[in-house]
């Protein structure tokens, strides 16, 4: 079954966009072409402004929201990618997560892909409360989501504009994924001019892209 909605709590200066994803082949049989790869330097010429330190701050402004601190390792996964790609450091993962991470590093709007087969419905972004934590990486790392807003599933919370949750990442067998962009909404309409172009690189690879809306949620935040 399509989704087609996400639950949104109320949030004061969030602006989203999200879209489903299916990819013609698993994502280990979908190498990233060479044009994608591209997109992963620094100096790439992309459809779209580069990100200054006024879209910077609006990010991290709204992800203090809720009390959470965007600093130091905490900061959001687009500051990441800049600081990789300038170091030579980002290398290609796959197909998805590469045009992932082209578009977040090129539009400063931090990016997250679920394996729509490791997540369960229903689906809400709302600010996480005390208490919670999730497994980020393979080696077991754990990120305290206290006050950060987050995308849950029925499991829990499970990704965010700093780190997504390893249950439900990509991974080689991966055929449909959701994309959330955590855009502000103090310089509106960059979250979805950073999808349209996200949307037309996956659907280059022959992938079939669906837009995701949000309704309103006033169930509370557990």
């Amino acid at each position: 079954m399509p989704l087609n909605e996400i639950h949104l709590e109320a949030h004061p200066l969030l602006e989203l966009a999200a879209f489903t994803t299916c990819f013609p082949s698993p994502l280990g049989q979908t190498p990233s072409p060479a044009w994608l790869q591209e997109f992963l330097g620094p100096q790439a010429e992309a459809p779209i402004p580069s990100p200054d330190d006024e879209f910077r701050n609006a990010v991290r402004r709204m992800l203090r929201h809720g009390g959470f601190k965007p600093s130091g390792r905490s900061k959001p996964a687009s500051e990441y990618l800049v600081r990789a790609a300038n170091s030579g450091d980002l290398g290609s993962i796959n197909a998805a997560v590469d045009a992932c991470n082209a578009v977040s590093l090129h539009s400063g709007i931090p990016v997250s892909v679920v394996d729509l087969d490791r997540a369960s419905p229903p689906f809400r972004v709302a600010v996480v409360g005390p208490g919670q934590s999730y497994v980020f990486n393979a080696s077991g790392q754990e990120m305290d989501l206290e006050g950060l807003v987050c995308l849950w599933d029925a499991s829990g919370p499970c990704a965010n504009a700093v780190k997504d949750s390893q249950r439900t990442k990509t991974h080689q067998g991966t055929l449909r994924t959701l994309s959330i962009l955590w855009g502000s909404n103090q310089v509106p309409g960059r979250a979805r001019q950073a999808a349209d172009w996200y949307r037309t690189l996956l659907e280059s690879l022959e992938a079939t892209t669906h837009e995701v809306g949000f309704s309103a949620a006033n169930s509370p935040v557990s």
